[in-house]
């Protein structure tokens, strides 16, 4: 059974850090349905959406996109026994201080939070990496190419800084 990752979103204006996020999951061959719902508008809608992922036996991770007062993000944890990773969209309303909505969240409920959507990917993919020999191998040729990409640019560095001298 092939994991999924299901990105919700809170409206069709996040559709963009959505797909930043679904690219991303797709470079590290991890399947993504990308829906949209309101916890504040839409709630019976979302429990529709959850109840149909919940009865699918697929292993998964939620991530869920909601700025400003983001009940999405609480709303989905305390309906799901997955995993729900919280990747609210850079904002500068109120001066930045709706992502406490996204960090603070009631007891009991507990999704983790994650600003960049290549992060969220990534880390939707290590747990589903848990159950999946593929996607583990996905998750650390990607983690070997970054630490490649470091090292090189240091010894390009010392070669044009041993050049001067």
């Amino acid at each position: 059974m092939k994991p999924i990752v299901v990105i919700l979103m809170g409206s069709k204006s996040d559709m963009s850090h959505a797909q930043a996020i679904a690219d991303a999951l797709a470079e590290l061959g991890v399947a993504a349905d990308l829906r949209i719902g309101s916890a504040h508008k839409t709630p019976a809608h979302v429990m529709d959406i959850l109840n149909r992922y919940e009865a699918d036996p697929r292993p998964k991770v939620y991530i869920t996109i909601a700025g400003r007062s983001n009940a999405l993000s609480g709303f989905v944890d305390a309906q799901v026994s997955a995993p729900v990773i919280a990747c609210p969209p850079s904002s500068s309303s109120f001066g930045g201080a709706d992502i406490y909505s996204s960090l603070r969240m009631p007891g009991g409920v507990a999704p983790a939070v994650v600003l960049e959507p290549t992060g969220a990917a990534l880390l939707a993919a290590k747990i589903l990496a848990l159950g999946d020999e593929e996607i583990l191998k996905r998750v650390q040729a990607l983690q070997s190419a970054n630490r490649s990409t470091i090292t090189q640019d240091d010894a390009d560095l010392r070669s044009v800084s041993d050049g001067d001298k």
